[in-house]
């Protein structure tokens, strides 16, 4: 049986977590492969609405296995915190399976992430402050703490030592902050050992016999495309790997075993921290945007920058993560303007540029060239089938999926799971 990614197709805050959800009932594990707690999805079911932030959206679907894969960092308290939450909202949560190769944020990296972004003051990247960036950076420096080293206090004690001799001159000498006791961060994660141990599995091994005993895998990807820090808007980006690519390291399942990749797609657009928007919008457009969309950070609450529909960025996710399918998600919160722009191509010191702007210079220069659609007024969130849609709703689906280089298989009308559209089977 195949495995299935889902990616965001923009900056994050697509509506990844609905389109996990939709899914949900249909698969039997679903993997979070990378980022923490930096990210959040919002999923509505019925009257209820849950935000998570580190578990894996499949926690929501009963029968359904959620894995945290050993490309996500973690935040022992936060993960705990979360579970709690959904325990006392009667969720079972007993399922979950933790990699024993993930890496753990230290209370030191939430110190060096805040730090720093001060530090940088203009120049700072807006980051969330929870410790995610540093925490990779241990990891690629071979500093960083895994979870299986928790249940091993002599190796936890000299990784934190290692990791301290370094870090303490830089918070004492460059920031003039106390120096942080080893026994204080060893103490700290000890203390979670006992309820964590039963969660701790070679996840790769465990997706790797799922495959083979024909299970269905999702692979959720935490922030989107042009966060990716490879292939996204860097500097401005997060510290992992949120394309299709970082499904397979971020989960140990080879790319012969991904038959097909769901790139999520807002109607207009969004950002959360600073970086390069094109069509970012600082009129009334914006807000009535911001306030139809209820735009606002899941994790944050930080007021997302809003914009409309940049194809060319589409067309960029689509090549990048091999999108075989678009979930178009949000198209209710259109409803009410006379036409809708949508950005076709850019400008860029005078010439029109169709793609992405290879470099960062350009890209940051780019103007958005529109084209404008007719807009409709009446509500949509009862739509069941395209037919249902107003012709104007249609047609403006119809052009977004000529432009953006895949298929449009399913459209949000709403922000409950099932207030969707689906054109096509996305599994």
């Amino acid at each position: 049986m195949p495995a299935v990614v889902i990616v965001g197709a923009q900056w994050g805050d697509e509506g990844k977590g609905k389109a996990t959800d939709l899914l949900g009932s249909r698969v039997d594990y679903v993997v979070k492969f990378n980022g923490g707690n930096n990210a959040g999805h919002t999923v509505v079911i019925g009257d209820q609405k849950y935000a998570l932030h580190l578990l894996p959206s499949g926690i929501l679907s009963p029968g359904c296995v959620p894995i945290i894969g050993n490309g996500v960092v973690i935040d022992l308290d936060v993960l705990f915190h979360e579970i709690d939450g959904l325990n006392e909202r009667g969720i079972d949560t007993s399922a979950l399976l933790v990699s024993a190769n993930a890496h753990v944020i230290a209370d030191y990296n939430r110190t060096l992430d805040k730090v720093n972004e001060r530090f940088l003051g203009s120049r700072k990247i807006g980051t969330t402050g929870r410790g995610i960036g540093p925490t990779y950076a241990d990891k690629m420096n071979r500093l960083g703490i895994r979870v299986q080293d928790i249940f091993d206090e002599k190796i936890l004690r000299e990784k934190v030592e290692g990791a301290l001799d370094l870090k303490n001159q830089i918070l004492t000498k460059v920031y003039n902050r106390r120096a942080v006791e080893v026994d204080e961060i060893v103490d700290s994660l000890l203390a979670h050992a006992d309820r964590l141990r039963p969660m701790v599995a070679d996840s790769a091994l465990v997706l790797d016999q799922a495959l083979n005993a024909n299970k269905t895998v999702l692979l959720e990807a935490g922030q989107a495309t042009l966060l990716d820090v490879d292939h996204g808007t860097y500097p401005f980006v997060t510290s992992s790997s949120a394309t299709t690519g970082g499904a397979c390291t971020g989960s140990g399942i080879p790319p012969t075993r991904i038959s097909r990749v769901i790139g999520i797609v807002k109607a207009y657009a969004t950002r959360v921290g600073e970086g390069p928007f094109p069509t970012e919008l600082f009129d009334e457009d914006g807000e009535q945007l911001r306030k139809n969309g209820g735009e606002f950070g899941t994790t944050t609450g930080r007021p997302r920058r809003c914009g409309w529909y940049d194809a060319p960025i589409a067309r960029y996710a689509a090549r990048i993560n091999g999108v075989t399918d678009f979930v178009l998600t949000k198209l209710d919160v259109l409803t009410g303007w006379d036409q809708i722009p949508v950005c076709v191509a850019y400008e860029v010191d005078g010439v029109r540029v169709e793609e992405m702007p290879m470099t960062q210079t350009d890209f940051h220069h780019a103007k958005p060239i529109y084209e404008y659609f007719p807009g409709w007024s009446e509500d949509i969130s009862g739509a069941r089938t395209l037919e249902d849609l107003p012709q104007n709703a249609r047609d403006y689906v119809a052009a977004l999926e000529k432009m953006s280089g895949a298929r449009i298989s399913a459209i949000g009308v709403g922000p409950d799971r099932e207030e969707t559209i689906v054109v096509h089977d996305l599994l």
